[in-house]
């Protein structure tokens, strides 16, 4: 008896529906026929209408209150170089998004596949990656009168939203980078390293990734400044 072929991958719109209601249909289909560039374009958009909806004197008002605190005098922002800064933000914060997962794509295959032994290519973890970035992508414009009322475009809602009794420092700084939106993404990468590798379970790639995302976070929190 002939195999059975396997199923077409579904079409983009269906991938990404399941990518939030049924993402181990999604992993599945792109784990065994890895497809990305729809994603990531799908993703970079979305980031670019929520920071074109930010207004870009807010931007400004971020990069005065920097130059104070390096005690410097900003100069005054015309309507030209408002322009400027909304196109660059906009335009920078799509393109964040896609070295973002190629970058993160690589530490991954490096830390599933080489060190870990698992059996993936670059190309499968960043199909997955790309339509689990749809989630935080797609959320970010549910942030944005968040990010407008606090005066913070780069506002999140995070693991330190919650903790307000937190005295501002290096603490409530990597509570402040532990995204929520990125840990249902994570969920998501975590059932395809399983889907692509049946002998990883999903709980230990989810521990795995959710080490990874902390071990970032305490690095970077070491830079941030810490009397806010």
């Amino acid at each position: 008896m002939a195999d059975t072929p396997a199923p077409a991958v579904p079409a983009l719109p269906r991938r990404l529906l399941d990518t939030f209601f049924s993402p181990g249909k999604m992993v599945e289909a792109v784990a065994r026929e890895p497809r990305w560039l729809g994603a990531l374009l799908v993703s970079m958009v979305l980031v670019a209408i929520s920071t074109a909806l930010i207004p870009p004197e807010l931007f400004a008002e971020v990069q005065r209150r920097a130059a104070l605190q390096r005690g410097i005098s900003p100069p005054p922002m015309s309507a030209d170089t408002l322009r400027l800064i909304r196109i660059f933000s906009v335009a920078g914060g799509a393109l964040a998004i896609g070295i973002i997962s190629f970058v993160i794509t690589g530490l991954y295959t490096l830390i599933f596949a080489f060190i870990l032994g698992d059996e993936g290519t670059y190309r499968q973890y960043l199909a997955v990656m790309t339509h689990a970035m749809v989630i935080p992508s797609l959320l970010s414009l549910g942030l944005v009168p968040l990010r407008i009322e606090t005066g913070d475009p780069q506002f999140t809602l995070s693991v330190g939203s919650f903790l307000v009794f937190l005295e501002p420092g290096y603490v409530l700084n990597v509570f402040r980078l532990l995204d929520l939106t990125q840990f249902w993404s994570s969920a998501v990468v975590a059932l395809g390293v399983h889907q692509i590798d049946r002998r990883r379970g999903v709980g230990s790639a989810f521990a795995i990734l959710f080490g990874f995302t902390l071990a970032v976070a305490l690095i970077i929190a070491r830079f941030l400044p810490t009397d806010r």
